[in-house]
């Protein structure tokens, strides 16, 4: 009856129908000489990992699978048969991030979410997957930390702790007041403060105290625009995903000179500006290797406004030292309005919904840059880096992008 024997689509068909009789020997056979018709067709490299599976050939499954994710990375139905591989694999960290990656991709683009928008075929494995991620998550980030439970106790992480069950969604979290609202991880029981308070900085004065050799090594930055960065990358191409605007008709213009971005140091950034460099080191920067610190010269131009929004954790607290201030411009924190004063620097929780406008007729550039939330204890900084990086590495993002 087979008038075709070398149709695609007709073997891949008829491949599946000896599936789903239970007869996988000649279900395998069938798309093997499809894949061998085909070798580029993701579909076939898929039903045939589908059925090496069901023969627990999981290791020659594998290899069809990342083929073709390497043909089509959003192919979120074969990367979720490869966290089934590693799991039975008994790579159970590999099949964590896989499973993650897989759910993320399909609830992004509207699937999974529901029996309605699951296949019903697929929804065994899919709900394994989502308790795998559940039960998996929590085991991971509470292995991380037993070591520093061993070392310091419970009580020195107990907030960490308490920050990790929120996170994974198994304690509610409330932050104090409806305009704190952190993207990523709230860290509990920190007192709930939009600017922070001078005395919790000790390094200020001496930050301060260079405002004017580091002003002189802004200005020749200025002096070659090209050396600029927007700030928000292509994000503000993004329509209303931008929280940049123009005011009074003007173009929004939000730039960096980036000493460090997601943990990267600019080293040729930092030779132009050496003291500006020197002085950043100095501080209570947040150092997680791969995401913190972020420090740049931040210039906002004329007729620019930074919408409210909010920022990922209160782990970290944001500084500014004003360095070039024209009238008309200034930051607001929750309500709280703000003008920045040349060399004196304001520190702020930017998990707090947040503001800045210049609506001046000349640039403002304030040096930003991430610290410590100086109500953490030293093992908690210890306790919060390796999270992160933890987090990240399940997750297969940064997170603490902006």
């Amino acid at each position: 009856r087979q008038r075709d024997p070398d149709n695609l689509q007709a073997l891949n068909f008829i491949a599946l129908c000896h599936s789903a009789r239970g007869n996988h020997h000649d279900a395998t056979r069938l798309l093997q000489r499809a894949l061998a018709l085909a070798p580029d067709d993701v579909g076939t490299h898929k039903n045939l990992a589908v059925s090496l599976i069901q023969q627990q050939q999981y290791d020659a499954a594998e290899p069809l699978l990342r083929a073709a994710l390497a043909l089509d990375p959003g192919f979120f139905v074969a990367r979720l048969y490869l966290g089934w591989v590693q799991e039975q694999q008994r790579r159970p960290h590999l099949a964590l991030t896989t499973y993650f990656l897989a759910v993320n991709a399909a609830q992004k683009q509207g699937n999974w979410l529901s029996d309605d928008s699951t296949p019903p075929g697929l929804r065994p494995r899919v709900l394994h997957a989502m308790k795998f991620l559940a039960h998996g998550r929590h085991d991971v980030l509470h292995r991380l930390l037993a070591p520093l439970h061993a070392q310091h106790g419970a009580q020195a992480l107990r907030r960490v702790d308490k920050a990790v069950e929120g996170y994974l969604g198994r304690m509610r979290l409330q932050t104090a007041d409806p305009l704190q609202r952190p993207s990523f991880l709230y860290f509990p029981d920190l007192p709930a403060t939009p600017y922070l308070d001078r005395s919790l900085f000790p390094w200020y004065e001496a930050l301060e105290d260079q405002t004017d050799p580091l002003r002189e090594e802004l200005l020749s930055v200025l002096d070659e625009r090209a050396l600029l960065q927007p700030f928000l990358g292509d994000a503000a191409n993004a329509g209303g995903q931008s929280y940049l605007a123009g005011e009074a008709g003007a173009t929004a213009r939000w730039d960096g000179f980036f000493f460090h971005r997601h943990g990267r140091r600019y080293d040729d950034n930092c030779a132009r500006c050496p003291r500006t460099a020197a002085a950043l080191q100095a501080t209570t920067l947040v150092q997680i290797p791969g995401h913190a610190p972020e420090a740049l010269y931040s210039v906002l131009g004329p007729g620019s406004h930074i919408r409210p929004h909010t920022g990922v954790t209160n782990t970290r607290i944001v500084t500014h030292l004003p360095l070039l201030v024209p009238e008309h411009c200034a930051l607001r924190v929750a309500g709280q309005t703000h003008a920045w004063q040349t060399g004196r620097c304001i520190s702020f929780d930017d998990t707090w919904e947040h503001e800045a406008w210049n609506r001046g007729t000349q640039t403002r550039v304030v040096l930003l840059f991430d610290v410590w939330n100086p109500h953490l204890t030293d093992v908690e900084r210890d306790a919060v880096s390796q999270l992160v990086t933890a987090i990240a590495e399940l997750n297969g993002a940064q997170v603490l992008a902006e």
